[in-house]
């Protein structure tokens, strides 16, 4: 997939960024902004891409580096190493590292839905809810990503407990596709177009929907704040001009999508994304673009939501007094031209 960037080469980021900020004469890694994406592929996180094929970085004097990576947990280590300025993931890893003592906040939400479907093989039609999978193994981007947080939520709901059920990383798209077939998962939760492509072969079906507002508030209940940028609150005291033009640059990529239809927004594309076959990849845009925020802005009772999702069997979450208020700011997308 273009953009895929090893983890060497983000340390190798990480130490130029280090040695720039010792005030070497590395000019043009001090300008450059590195953002990595927990999977460019995914529909979900289309905004990221958008913003670069549109120009709305360029438009704003921003030298912007998309790096890619297979699930939000690795972006979120990514960025805490220091190897990255920001990361287009969940909002939820906002509120679990607040409760390990790490401080991130969201600065533009581009999604008030996960996007996310839990998807069943069709091998295994026993499986007619969440509370079925006791004994199943549950397919998850990454262990700590947000897949594994909504997965579990989904199974705590349906009456089981840790172990009643196994979680393996797959990733998403062919691993996640060859993990189904050869039925090493059961179940597992993934985005467009991957979902697309289960469906059309009759592998899989939908268990879970939550790849709209009203299907998400069924299943979660609530609006779930999910794809957005994040930065760390340390970086974002200092960087200040700097997130503001980011914001506009996304903001202004929200009220495209917003205004377009999903033929017209595939058609800034890269083709490579298309995962060959765009009538699938605008099919499953259409059926989910309703997850993006129009502006940018933090659905009001999203924070909570979420809190109320991971505290269901997140331990360490329990007992800490989280303040949601440092999770997020509106600040850069009200400013926003």
């Amino acid at each position: 997939m273009t953009g895929f960037i090893s983890k060497c080469a983000l340390r190798t980021a990480a130490l130029t960024l280090a040695i720039a900020a010792t005030g070497a004469t590395v000019a043009s890694a001090a300008d450059k902004i590195t953002i990595i994406v927990g999977g460019m592929e995914k529909q979900i996180y289309l905004p990221a891409v958008l913003t670069q094929q549109l120009g709305y970085f360029k438009d704003q004097g921003l030298d912007v580096e998309l790096l890619n990576s297979r699930a939000g947990v690795e972006a979120e280590n990514e960025l805490l190493a220091g190897a990255v300025q920001g990361v287009v993931g969940f909002y939820d890893h906002t509120v679990d590292l607040q409760s390990k003592g790490k401080y991130i906040q969201s600065i533009v939400q581009f999604s008030q839905a996960p996007g996310e479907v839990e998807l069943v093989s069709a091998k295994h039609p026993e499986i007619k809810s969440p509370a079925d999978f006791k004994g199943a193994t549950l397919g998850v981007t990454g262990l700590g990503s947000s897949t594994d947080f909504l997965t579990q939520y989904l199974a705590v709901r349906g009456g089981l407990k840790p172990g009643d059920y196994t979680l393996l990383p797959v990733g998403a798209g062919n691993t996640f596709i060859a993990a189904v077939k050869q039925d090493q998962i059961q179940a597992g939760m993934t985005t467009e177009p991957t979902i697309a492509k289960l469906l059309k072969t009759g592998e899989a079906s939908i268990l879970v929907d939550m790849r709209t507002p009203e299907k998400t508030k069924e299943a979660l209940g609530g609006d779930y704040p999910a794809a957005s940028f994040y930065v760390q609150s340390s970086w974002l005291e200092g960087h200040k001009d700097e997130a503001q033009k980011l914001a506009n640059a996304f903001v202004k990529t929200m009220k495209f999508i917003a205004t377009h239809s999903a033929e017209e927004i595939a058609d800034k594309m890269p083709k490579d994304y298309y995962a060959g076959n765009r009538d699938l990849y605008v099919q499953g845009l259409a059926g989910g673009k309703a997850m993006f925020t129009p502006d940018g802005r933090m659905p009001a009772d999203g924070p909570p939501t979420v809190l109320k999702v991971l505290s269901t069997f997140s331990k360490s979450l329990q007992g800490k007094q989280i303040d949601l208020s440092k999770t997020y700011t509106t600040e850069f997308v009200d400013a926003a031209k």
